[in-house]
């Protein structure tokens, strides 16, 4: 048998009000300046003054980097950078959802490894630690936050590229759901259906472990119960908590069973045409798990059944049916777009999609190997 790594945050603070206890940590560790990696509405909404004056009450300075896009670039990366040098910063701090967390993995990478952020591109190729990075996530979906995975449009290319690196793993992951309350709707629509995408790839891909299995399993349960009232009720604590376990789960597994064909293929589309990630996940994870069926029928009978699907009289082809059913159901539920048509993906841009797709790392553990020609098909299914 083939050994396994798992990797993780050495710290994982997670529940209401956990926000104060981290700060608590981060003095600990003898930080002294932070740059804290953010965006502008965070920023603008006062989140990102709470956290600073949070640190500056634990003797840490901090300089803000707001200028994360919602698909972050190699120009955020290197302006956050030179910020970073600029005034000195210790450490890195990443405030928001996936997009904050790796644009920050990648200031802080460079910062101790040298050259660009595209020399990363790929698996381990960096020889050095990150600076340190606390990752203080806002939205329950990417999992960035305790991941090993860094997401960069390379906007040269108009490609996302794919950095996964166990030197981009944050030293400390914080999930308090009290800085997840009355997020839109559809923000947490979109980042729920990514968590139950990572979910649904970990647990069909081929590097899958009884680890992963039981992350996976365990986060898709979750995200079926709660992911409907989260949409609706925005302030429901219980659900936001909820679905902040449900999604680190999600990214427990896939952050160490990696991903497939839905992620490789979303991110060509996010670099392409600067769509919203769990957006193009959701509309594209049925399509793809109805062509992973071919050979992981039994184990989609099993997302099924943990959906709340009865799947006791089927047979593997029927469960794999039935949990295709029960993922667009729920799409629809939480009013994800029905098809990448509504999105602006046009035919004509297939062939170059689906090129930079089949090189895109996430897709190397899916459970069927397809051809260019399939992974045209399966982006015009999902049109």
């Amino acid at each position: 048998m083939a050994t396994f790594k798992f990797y993780i945050p050495a710290v994982n603070l997670m529940g209401a009000g956990c926000l104060q206890e981290a700060a608590v940590d981060i003095q600990g560790h003898g930080y002294r300046k932070a740059l804290i990696v953010t965006d502008r509405v965070l920023n603008q909404i006062g989140v990102v003054a709470r956290v600073a004056k949070l640190l500056a009450e634990h003797g840490i300075e901090s300089q803000v980097f707001d200028e994360t896009k919602p698909n972050p670039t190699m120009t955020n990366v290197e302006a956050g950078l030179a910020m970073l040098k600029a005034h000195g910063c210790d450490c890195v701090i990443s405030l928001g959802g996936g997009s904050p967390h790796d644009c920050a993995k990648g200031i802080a990478l460079v910062a101790t490894n040298g050259g660009s952020i595209k020399d990363y591109e790929g698996v381990d190729r960096s020889p050095k630690p990150q600076l340190p990075l606390i990752a203080i996530n806002t939205t329950a979906g990417t999992a960035s936050e305790m991941t090993r995975f860094c997401i960069i449009t390379d906007e040269a290319r108009h490609v996302k590229m794919a950095i996964v690196d166990k030197h981009v793993t944050p030293l400390m992951s914080v999930n308090d759901p009290e800085l997840m309350l009355a997020k839109p709707a559809g923000l947490t629509a979109a980042t729920g259906m990514d968590a139950l995408t990572h979910a649904i790839e970990a647990y069909v891909s081929t590097a899958a472990t009884p680890v992963t299995d039981a992350s996976a399993i365990m986060a898709i349960g979750l995200i079926a119960k709660h992911l409907r009232t989260a949409v609706a009720q925005g302030d429901d604590l219980h659900a936001r908590e909820q679905m902040a376990y449900a999604q680190f789960l999600a990214g427990m597994a896939f952050n160490n069973a990696s991903l497939g064909y839905v992620h490789a293929m979303a991110h060509q589309l996010g670099g392409f045409y600067d769509l919203p990630h769990g957006v193009c996940n959701a509309v594209l994870l049925p399509h793809v798990q109805a062509y992973n069926a071919q050979v992981s029928a039994a184990r989609l009978k099993d997302v099924a059944h943990h959906m709340g699907v009865d799947v006791s009289a089927m047979s593997d082809a029927e469960g794999a049916a039935a949990a295709i059913r029960a993922i667009q159901q729920l799409a629809r539920d939480v009013k994800i777009p029905a098809g990448l048509e509504q999105l602006g993906v046009k035919a004509d841009d297939f062939d170059v999609l689906a090129t930079n797709a089949l090189n895109d790392a996430c897709g190397f553990t899916n459970p069927k190997q397809a051809s260019h020609a399939e992974i045209v098909d399966i982006f015009r299914a999902a049109m």
